[in-house]
């Protein structure tokens, strides 16, 4: 039997994705509170995704999502990791509040907490990536845009890693093809 890469590469990559999720749920966590949602993007909702923050880029007037939607379309898939909003009633003081009962009374502000497990579940996943040599970048623009999207639910902060296995990582030396328009003139 011969198995040439190119026709298990999407199994390969899906593997992967699924030991960053294990990896992300697994990762420390603030008094042992998770807060995290994390989901896999794959197939046809990829090019929904991108499709998406192609028009986002012109909603928002952020046009770098132009060339972060051009990254999702070169992915094979995108893991998602969000976070919650709640306070881990510690009285910390990090999120700029004297106590969690008054953080709780400004619902949108989040626990410092849940920004941090955020991050470490986001570095955990990542370097699931790495140890398996894929190629992938942590993105804030393709995570807000599946938020706004649905395709994650009840978080306050989402970050997306999208994932790629080819011979040059698409991720790296970026550079949007879509025209950019020049700055108004004050």
């Amino acid at each position: 039997m011969i198995l040439n890469e190119t026709k298990s590469r999407h199994e390969q990559v899906m593997q992967v994705a699924r030991a960053m999720m294990a990896a992300a749920r697994t990762a420390p966590k603030g008094k042992g509170v998770d807060n995290l949602e994390i989901v896999t993007v794959e197939g046809g909702d990829l090019a929904r995704l991108a499709a998406k923050m192609h028009d986002y880029a012109e909603e928002l007037n952020r046009m770098f999502f132009h060339r972060d939607a051009q990254n999702i379309e070169a992915s094979e898939a995108v893991v998602l990791i969000g976070t919650r909003i709640a306070a881990l009633g510690m009285d910390c003081g990090m999120c700029g509040y004297a106590t969690c009962a008054e953080k709780n009374t400004h619902q949108t502000c989040p626990c410092a907490f849940n920004m941090n497990d955020l991050g470490i579940a986001v570095g955990s996943a990542s370097a699931v990536a790495a140890d398996n040599r894929l190629d992938s970048r942590v993105m804030y623009s393709v995570g807000l845009s599946a938020q706004r999207l649905g395709m994650i639910s009840g978080c306050h902060a989402v970050f997306a890693i999208p994932l790629a296995c080819t011979g040059k990582s698409p991720f790296f030396d970026r550079v949007s093809t879509r025209p950019v328009e020049a700055p108004a003139e004050k």
